[in-house]
């Protein structure tokens, strides 16, 4: 296969595609991602057959256990998968709506209506699951799909593949509006991100290596996060019960995701007072705690924190501490080494919380909540395609809308400029 005239290929059926998409009912494209529904529950054995394909392949590579948990399709997962699709069915239309509009001293009418983006590339590894959560947004967004999964899950993704050619061809829409890439070969990967004729947008899920080559090599635009270091800063008047809970729940509830949090924050008035319990709390679900000379005081037994630890995205069962001397310095210390991603303050303090969602540039900041609510479903989308930290297009959970763009109607009668 020459791989630069196979992903061509791909990429201009996708844009001949996405002009049929960009004019698709939305009843069509729910009855696409229903009739995929449909097609998945039909072709368990199939999918159970390639996953175990891919299983054996992981065990033979030496892929370790959490990579092949990611990869394993179980019955429930395709449950998941699903349901899933049943309810993006159900989400609400963003294509078509019309907002702002208004009259001019002119008599125009102008008012801005949300299009589809057009052909979205995204990139991501192991979980099968993310075909499908990848294909369903980009579908009822009205946008066709190049999608590129890991090599791990090739058997997995081709299989599930055929199900959403199905429900594509069921539908009426061309099964080209969701293209999964055959190949394993590294370098579609390179073709398929510098290809701006052909994709308007690339969305790369998976490691910070894989996140970084693209965002360095791509000539079209790409919606990202790379460092996931969130914050909860227990201010000096939070409530001692709600921010025992909202750490221990930040950090402990998983520890593998983008919206855990790496370093908790504690303000010096009530340092003393509540981190030995909080500490307890943390190395009684085995996490090991990192802490600066202060947080040592009250905590002996916890390791020294070095500056590396104020930058780290552990994804793992640690934890780094810093006792601070208020709300200032705690907002210093996460502009600067915050990912931008997600970061809380725990307080009763209204003049503190506005501030604190004021003054910290992240693309989700709470109030008294745990950072892991900072996800697509929890925020009411439906599903996401991945969570940016960019600033412009897409900022935080990124669902439907944020696979749309905006374009300027204007309505007139007749008038011409004077």
């Amino acid at each position: 296969m020459d791989i630069k005239d196979y992903m061509v290929d791909v990429g201009l059926q996708a844009r001949q595609a996405a002009a049929v998409m960009a004019r698709s009912s939305t009843a069509m494209r729910n009855d696409a991602l229903l009739a995929t529904a449909r097609a998945l529950d039909e072709a368990r054995d199939e999918l159970a057959l390639a996953n175990s394909k891919d299983l054996e392949k992981g065990r033979e590579n030496g892929l370790d256990p959490a990579m092949l948990d990611r990869l394993e399709l179980t019955p429930v997962g395709i449950d998941k998968m699903i349901e899933g699709l049943r309810q993006v069915a159900g989400l609400a239309d963003p294509i078509g709506e019309i907002t702002g509009l208004s009259y001019r001293p002119s008599g125009i009418q102008v008012g801005k209506m949300r299009v589809p983006l057009g052909v979205v590339g995204i990139i991501y590894e192991s979980r099968p699951n993310v075909t499908v959560d990848a294909a369903s947004l980009c579908l009822k967004s009205g946008n066709a799909a190049i999608l590129r999964g890991g090599s791990e899950a090739i058997h997995s993704n081709q299989a599930i593949a055929m199900c959403l050619e199905r429900g594509l061809a069921e539908a009426g829409l061309p099964a080209t509006a969701v293209q999964i890439i055959r190949t394993t070969d590294r370098a579609a990967v390179g073709e398929l991100i510098t290809m701006p004729e052909y994709v308007d947008v690339v969305v790369p899920r998976g490691g910070k290596g894989l996140i970084e080559r693209i965002s360095r090599d791509a000539k079209v635009p790409v919606i990202k996060h790379l460092d996931c270091v969130c914050h909860v800063y227990l201010d000096a008047l939070a409530d001692a019960g709600k921010g025992f809970r909202v750490a221990l729940n930040a950090k402990t509830q998983r520890y593998g995701t983008c919206n855990t949090m790496e370093t908790l924050l504690v303000d010096s008035a009530i340092a003393a007072g509540q981190l030995p319990a909080l500490a307890l709390a943390f190395q009684e679900q085995g996490v090991e705690l990192r802490g600066c000379e202060a947080t040592r005081r009250i905590v002996p037994d916890a390791l020294p924190a070095t500056e590396a630890d104020w930058h780290a995205e552990y994804l793992a069962p640690i934890l780094a501490i810093r006792v601070v001397d208020g709300l200032d310095e705690a907002i210093e210390h996460i502009n600067r080494y915050s990912s931008r991603h997600t970061d809380c303050i725990v307080t009763e303090s209204i003049t503190h919380a506005r501030r604190f969602i004021t003054e910290v540039d992240s693309s989700s900041v709470m109030v008294n909540a745990s950072t892991r609510f900072a996800d697509g479903f929890e925020y009411g989308l439906g599903a996401e395609i991945g969570i940016s930290t960019d600033k412009i297009h897409a900022r935080g959970p990124v669902g439907l809308e944020g696979l749309t763009s905006q374009k300027y109607v204007v309505f007139g009668d007749g008038q011409v400029r004077g």
